[in-house]
């Protein structure tokens, strides 16, 4: 008989991790975590608990990540009509007077 609790795809790619372990590493979990990992925590081979990111963090990243792309791309806007003629240090310099 198939299980009926649906299991994500993503499933296969979390890590398990024994308990002993995830005490003795837990900032460099967490950090693998930030970084979009799900990783299980094991007590003797059984998954007991998982670490997943915050949704409403990883949200606010992708905010974060879409206004960095979007300045990105005016600032490349705004740089192709620009000409710039004469020695940059010169230009430089004249701006620091």
């Amino acid at each position: 008989m198939a299980d009926p609790s649906p299991v994500p795809a993503r499933h296969e790619l979390v890590q398990a991790v024994p308990l002993a372990e995830a005490k003795n590493h837990l900032s460099a979990l967490v950090a693998r975590v930030e970084k979009g990992e799900e990783i299980a925590i094991t007590r003797r081979g059984v998954p007991v608990v998982r670490l997943v990111p915050d949704p409403g963090e990883q949200n606010l990243r992708a905010g974060r990540r879409e206004q960095v792309a979007a300045a990105l791309e005016r600032l490349h806007q705004l740089r192709a009509n620009v000409v710039i003629e004469g020695d940059l240090r010169a230009i430089a310099r004249e701006g620091l007077d």
